[in-house]
Order: structure tokens, then sequence, then C-alpha cells
């Protein structure tokens, strides 16, 4: 079971998956710190939770997750303005990139910097937190294209992706013993401002019920989740022995 998490700092949280976690959390009573690039939608979104839960204490701050320093002194900034940070959800992420000798080099990097090297310094400033505290959970939003390759804009996501996972899982064995956690989230396919250009993809559900399943399973504080369960738990399961030709029907 889960300990109070009171207190939530999330990255990303101008828009999709960041800004719907955001509200619902909210929903639930707790403080939030919340940080993008784009601090005008983050403004915004601080007015509305504060008008529907005038309890909640709503914290924002810009942040570019790839200026690694930032990162360090945007966490901890949180952390004095909440007395301490509970949980970090790793979210900030681009989808940028196209088929690998086609021309975007720069699209690609640009996806596997912010996607992972980024990632890395938010896991980092996180645990350096956490140590000092001595409790903390750490949550880190992967994708279920974390499991397999994949072509054309996904090549490079995904193998982000399948680094998260394995990222957050060295990490886990780090923590053993100890009282902080780490969480890896893979969403489905879930409607948000990174996919909104996408016509039609199987299982896709709307932004909220994708988020309130993510929030469903961060609580539960274990290692990995397929989220919404049905159908990617199964799903994965069945990636993870498919041809490369019915993954490439996928994509």
């Amino acid at each position: 079971m889960s300990m109070n998490r009171q207190n939530i700092l999330i990255t990303g949280a101008s828009s999709g998956l960041g800004f719907m976690m955001a509200k619902l959390y909210a929903a639930q009573g707790k403080n939030l710190a919340l940080c993008a690039r784009r601090v005008d939608k983050l403004k915004l979104l601080k007015t509305e939770i504060e008008a529907a839960n005038p309890n909640v204490k709503v914290f924002v701050r810009e942040l570019d997750v790839n200026n690694h320093e930032q990162v360090f002194d945007v966490f901890k900034r949180f952390a004095e303005d909440l007395g301490h940070i509970d949980r970090v959800i790793v979210n900030a992420g681009m989808g940028k990139g196209a088929s690998l000798g086609t021309g975007y080099f720069n699209a690609n990097k640009q996806t596997a910097i912010t996607n992972f090297v980024s990632a890395i310094a938010q896991c980092e400033a996180a645990l350096e937190l956490f140590r000092a505290q001595n409790h903390g959970h750490l949550v880190t939003i992967s994708s279920v294209s974390a499991v397999r390759g994949f072509r054309r804009a996904m090549t490079v996501y995904a193998a982000t992706k399948a680094a998260i996972t394995s990222l957050t899982e060295g990490i886990r064995i780090d923590l053993l013993g100890t009282p902080i956690k780490a969480t890896t989230i893979h969403p489905g396919f879930i409607r948000s401002e990174i996919n909104e250009k996408v016509k039609t993809v199987p299982f896709i559900v709307d932004t909220e019920t994708g988020c309130k399943a993510i929030l469903k399973a961060i609580d539960k504080e274990g290692a990995n989740y397929y989220v919404p369960s049905w159908p990617w738990a199964v799903m994965c399961r069945l990636m993870k022995i498919a041809p490369l030709r019915l993954l490439a029907k996928m994509s």
C-alpha cells in the first residue's frame, strides 16, 4: 500500500498527461509542484486548480528539462516551497523523429536527449531529495512502445522509453531495502498533445480515462504497470513474441 504522498512534483505539466494528472491529484487534495517550459499555461492551470480546490497548494515554475542544472535548481526550490516532496513524476517528453538515415538526425537526437538524458537529470534531482529525507516515490513515464522496437517516427522514441524502463529498474535495485520506491508506468495509446495529429490508433482512450488509470497504478507503488491494464497488460506480452511483420503494422 502507498504512503500518504501529499506533495507531488510533475514535470511536463503544461499539457497532455502531466496537465490531466495535476487536475486529478488536486481533486484528491494533493499539493502540487508543476513545471514545464510554457509557464503561461502552468499559471492558467494553477488558477483553475485553486478555484476548484481552495485548500490545495500549487507552485509553478518554468523548466526546460534539457537545461540540466535548472532541473536540480527547480526541484530544490519546490522542496523549499512545500517543505518536502513525496513523489516526483518524470513525465516531460517529446515524440519528434523519423526513420534513421532519412535526414532527420536532429529531430531524433532531440527526442533522445529530452526523453532519456534529461530523464536521468530529473531522476538524479528527485533521488537527491529523497535520499536526504529518506523517503519518497519516483515515478517514470515510459510507454508500451518500450517493449519492442518500432519503425519510422517511433524508432528513437521507443528506444528512449526502453531506456527509461531499464534505468528505473536499475534505480529500483539500488534502492532495495530503503523507504524510497521507484515505479515505471507504461501508458498505451492515450490521446494527448504529443499524438493529437495521429488519426487512427487501436485501443486509444481519452486523456482523463488514461490518466485515471495511471494514477491508480502509481498509487500501488509497485514496479511496472501497463495502462489502461486492458488491453495493454495482455498486448505487451503478445508484443514481446510478435514477429517483426506484425510490429510493422502497429506503428
